[in-house]
């Protein structure tokens, strides 16, 4: 099986270089820059990103041409939020993009910024990408330096400064209204919409959010034109994607390809499928908050459209495969857990939802649950999800009542085998005719309390409690 990729955001990727400005113009960067500036009205750059069906690469997949288009005209002071906060866990390919190509996305920004009539622009990068925001500083200062920032670009009379912003490390801060809350110096927390931050966004001015990937998009769509961009993908899922697989495969890393490649290509073909003697047993299609597929549905197209079909999401792009090696209890409990520690506490049903949900997972993997638990913990997956500001409750709901309903054998497995593993015996007890109490000194004093806690008869001797299947 083999399958190609179509690089146009990780071309040149592994030239050094090219995270120089002399290293990016050499590859003709900021040439479209300079295009858009000389030869292009604001109007006409807009109008080539929506007629282009760029689709925002973070997770929402809302059109980037029209997110421009519902930024007011006029001379208000307007907004730009490059959101770099990437948290999800399984993502990592807007890390590379800015490790290997910086001026990439900062022209990218410029050219959104110049069609918006935006005058301030903020890269919010997470904390954790230390790295990374030492080479965004570097490439800033290195297009101030060049005249591509600043006052007066080109001679065309606009103005835009662009700041660096690092983040905290809070996951939530990966949320649109989080992230300018963040960004104004306050706690981060998700805003109630509308309004929306098109109409009133960073420091109640319009504000256009965009993730790296998107914007690293522009510059090659004001390039190349809107049907040099629709020529790759599928009609409503066109351009490449850069894809992060990880998990149980051979080959994990960053792969750009064009959107509609089928998820078997993609494990398969350029992750180099699972390890030997394994196989696929369930994946991640967008990151850890989307619902997970199984092998069945291995040979979808890789597209927004199609993942929805399937009840899951592309989401960020990332792929995280488990073989049959993971338990997927344990894989649900792991993904309650992260959005349990991460979750703001602003919304009811997230903060209480979350920290449920995790206790009782908790009881499945321990053998304290029943059957009929788990359809309570679908059914309070279904009370979360649309019923917070943001979507972090939603993340975690959506995967693991996805997991309880693909995988409910395995979880009734689970509860049973945990269960019978954690039967207590009748060793160190002394018997008193018509039961059992401790022996001298308290000994098996926590046997009895076990027993009274879980609510099952006390094996008549250590032997009988040895001849239970264990797992």
């Amino acid at each position: 099986m083999s399958i190609v990729e179509t690089r146009v955001l990780l071309r040149h990727a592994t030239d050094p270089k090219l995270a120089t400005i002399d290293g990016y113009r050499s590859y003709g960067g900021y040439s479209t820059l300079e295009k858009a500036y000389g030869e292009m009205e604001p109007d006409t750059i807009v109008n080539e990103l929506e007629e282009s069906g760029l689709r925002g690469r973070g997770g929402a997949g809302f059109s980037m041409g029209k997110k421009v288009s519902f930024l007011p005209h006029g001379n208000q002071t307007k907004y730009l939020c490059c959101n770099a906060d990437e948290s999800e866990p399984g993502a990592f390919k807007d890390r590379e993009l800015m490790q290997r190509n910086p001026h990439q996305l900062i022209e990218g920004i410029v050219i959104a910024s110049y069609a918006a009539g935006i005058s301030h622009a903020f890269i919010f990068i997470r904390g954790e990408y230390d790295v990374q925001a030492d080479i965004l500083d570097r490439a800033v200062a290195e297009a101030y330096e060049a005249g591509y920032l600043g006052r007066n670009i080109l001679g065309s009379g606009h103005n835009l400064e662009l700041v660096v912003h690092r983040g905290a490390g809070a996951y939530i801060c990966g949320e649109e209204t989080a992230l300018l809350d963040a960004l104004e110096g306050k706690r981060g927390n998700p805003r109630l919409k509308p309004p929306f931050p098109a109409v009133q966004g960073l420091y109640g001015g319009p504000t256009l959010i965009n993730n790296v990937e998107t914007l690293s998009n522009v510059s090659h769509i004001v390039a190349n034109g809107a049907d040099w961009f629709k020529s790759f993908g599928t009609e409503q899922s066109p351009g490449t994607k850069v894809v992060s697989i990880s998990g149980g495969v051979r080959r994990p890393g960053n792969y750009e390809v064009e959107l509609g490649v089928s998820l078997r290509d993609l494990i398969y073909g350029l992750a180099g499928g699972p390890l030997e003697g394994r196989e696929v047993k369930a994946f991640y299609p967008g990151g850890s908050s989307s619902p997970v597929l199984t092998p069945a549905e291995m040979d979808l197209p890789y597209s927004f459209e199609a993942m929805a079909e399937a009840g899951s999401m592309l989401g960020s792009g990332s792929i995280i495969v488990a073989d049959d090696s993971v338990s997927i209890p344990h894989m649900a409990l792991r993904t309650a857990r992260f959005y349990h520690h991460e979750s703001c506490g602003k919304c009811t049903p997230c903060r209480e939802g979350t920290n449920w949900t995790v206790k009782m997972l908790e009881r499945v993997v321990r053998g304290e649950a029943t059957p009929m638990d788990l359809d309570i913990i679908t059914s309070v997956q279904g009370n979360i999800i649309g019923h917070c500001l943001c979507v972090l409750g939603d993340s975690m709901a959506m995967p693991v009542s996805a997991m309880v309903n693909k995988f409910r054998d395995e979880f009734e497995e689970v509860i049973a085998r945990a269960a019978i593993n954690g039967l207590p015996t009748t060793e160190g007890l002394e018997s008193n005719g018509d039961g059992f109490e401790p022996g001298p000194d308290g000994v098996g004093l926590e046997v009895l309390q076990r027993e009274r806690l879980m609510g099952r008869p006390v094996p008549e001797s250590a032997q009988a409690a040895e001849e239970l299947p264990r797992g």
